[in-house]
This record gives structure tokens, sequence and C-alpha cells, in this order.
């Protein structure tokens, strides 16, 4: 591969070469992805979110690493979707500690009609109390997806989990194409995509690469792209993947990211319980500058606010305020726009 290309905004990446950079000795590769996120952002700086879970368990989908799957057996129970007060008092906690954006998940296939006009008000209150705003409700049909736009809805996030060869391993009650068309209408409607992937649950190296590919050959890269880490959950089919991947290939995935999608936030989600500071600090440093801030995400446990703020003081990381994170989702906005006029 010629590594003159390293670094330039490109939609035809290969799997070869995305397996190439995977591969590079790992001070090589941590240079690359450096180098490159300076490029295009403060090194310094990191995308705070907070995930607040609106309504619980009792999905029909039946995804293999899912406590909220109404087909395993967990101890999470189905809850009632959260009154908009409810939501609006989370969003000023979260505010309070330093988060820029509120991410709003329900545990549905699809929202269904009944549901739909109580999620686009906390939509509203939500922009109303300057937070940037992120659902994730599972597949959209053309109507929601004109009606979040028309609310303003700032991001949506929709999880192709791992390559399309192994997908049928995680889940079966939807294909991947299912989530390809979603991201598809939504990046149509000029709202912003948040979409990632699960490392940990069983899939091959080549399969990593190809969800990489995947991200990177859209037509316009997503605005953030999480990376977790299996959280194996007692009562899932994956529960017995505990500990499987080791966080050197983790931070890999995070460096590789950073190098194939140069302006995408890359955001270190679920699964940091089981990362060391040092990790993390890798992370960071290989273009990781987004992170779910806050003591719970949906249903699993994420590191405390101030053990987050702490390890932020001892890298000389500051948290990113709402102008710069405005700015870049804009501009993947506008391309997103200007590729379907």
């Amino acid at each position: 591969m010629n590594m003159e290309k390293i670094g330039q905004i490109r939609h035809d990446w290969t799997v070869d070469e995305i397996r190439t950079i995977m591969d590079l000795p790992f001070n090589d590769l941590m240079f690359h992805a450096q180098s490159v996120h300076r490029q295009h952002f403060n090194p310094n700086e990191v995308q705070t979110s907070t995930l607040v879970n609106i309504k619980s368990g009792g999905c029909a989908e039946d995804c293999s690493y899912c406590s909220q799957s109404a087909r395993n057996y967990t101890d999470v129970e189905k809850e009632q979707m959260m009154e908009v007060q409810e939501v609006i008092e989370q969003a000023l906690v979260a505010k309070e500690r330093g988060a820029t954006r509120l991410c709003m998940g329900a545990a549905w296939r699809n929202p269904k009609e009944k549901d739909f006009g109580r999620v686009l008000e906390m939509v509203r209150v939500v922009k109303d109390l300057g937070l940037e705003t992120c659902l994730t409700l599972g597949m959209l049909s053309d109507d929601q997806v004109k009606r979040l736009k028309e609310v303003g809805l700032d991001y949506y996030n929709h999880n192709l989990d791992t390559s399309e060869a192994f997908y049928p391993q995680v889940i079966t009650t939807r294909n991947y194409q299912d989530r390809l068309d979603t991201i598809d209408k939504v990046q149509q409607a000029g709202i912003n995509v948040c979409s990632g992937g699960i490392i940990g649950m069983g899939e091959q190296h080549k399969d990593r690469a190809e969800l990489l590919r995947t991200f990177s050959t859209m037509r316009v890269h997503p605005n953030s792209v999480p990376i977790n880490l299996l959280v194996a959950i007692e009562g899932t089919p994956l529960a017995h993947m505990k500990d499987k991947t080791d966080s050197f290939e983790f931070i890999r995935i995070i460096a590789t990211a950073r190098i194939l999608m140069p302006q995408t936030y890359v955001r270190l989600s679920a699964g940091r319980m089981t990362l060391t500071d040092e990790a993390q600090a890798l992370c960071f440093f290989s273009g990781a500058n987004s992170i779910f801030y806050g003591d719970k995400l949906l249903t699993t446990e994420n590191p405390e606010s101030d053990h987050d703020i702490q390890l932020f003081k001892k890298l000389g990381i500051q948290m990113q305020q709402n102008t710069a994170a405005e700015k870049a989702a804009q501009k993947l906005a506008e391309q997103a726009t200007e590729l379907t006029a």
C-alpha cells in the first residue's frame, strides 16, 4: 500500500488496504493515526455525550449481546417510556456535568406512532436546553425521518455492529441491508449519522476490517463512529465471550478508524470499564475524540464522571464545547446535502 494515501479523505478503501493499516507495527500505526488526527482536530479535546435510556427492555430483536432483548434471559425488566419531564431532568444533569450532546435510546425494533409524538417533543425540549440531540430508536420509515428532520434532530444512531458476513451469527430478526437502508434515509434527509460496531463477539480480524470498510466507503462518512468493546452480560448468548479481546487489538481498531475517516468523531463507547486508564490514554492518542460520559450506558456500567474528569486532567485533555462539534456536524451534513441535490 502507498502510505502517502494515509490522511486523504477517501471513500474507496479496500479490505486489503485496511488490513495492511491494521497490521502495521504498533508504533507506526500510532504515529500515522495521531498525525491524521492532528490535521483535523485539536488532539487535546474530547467531545462528551450522555446516553439516556428512554424506554428499557422488551425489544423484539434477538441481538445476542443485548440485555434488553425479550428473547434473552437477563434481569432487565420491561419499563414504560420516560415522560418528557424526566428527560429534561436528565438533560440538565448532563449539561451541568459538561456533556454537549444527549443521546436518547429506546429498546424498539422500530418506533410506533403512539410513542413517536413524545419522542419528537423530547428532541424539542433538549434542543431548547442548548444540547445537541441524538436518538437511537431502531429502523425508521420515510415519514418518521422527515419529522425528525423537521424538529431539528442533530444525530441518529444506528449501529452496524459487525461485518455483513458475521452479522447473521449475532442477529437474525433483521438483515444487514435493513440497517444500511435506515442509515441511507437519515443521511439523505441531512441528519448526521452516528454508527458503530462491537468488538469481541467472536468475529475474526477480517470482519473488523470489513466493518471499517463499510463505514469508510459510505458516500458520506458517519459523523460519529462509536467503537464498543463487548460487555458480556449474563443471560445473553454471548455471556461466555467475557474478556476475549486484547486491549491492543481494540486500540488498533480505533487507530485504523481514525486513519480511514479523518473528519469523523471516533467514540469510546461501551466496555470502557474493562480498559485501564493507560489503555484509554492510548485510545485518545490513536485518535479517539469522543466518549459517552456518565455512570450508565443504557443498562451497562460506565466509568463515573468524576473518574473521567480526573483522567482528562492527567492527560491535559479538555472537554469540547458545542461550537466545535456543531461546525464538524454541519460540515458533514452539508456534504450529504450536496450528494442528494
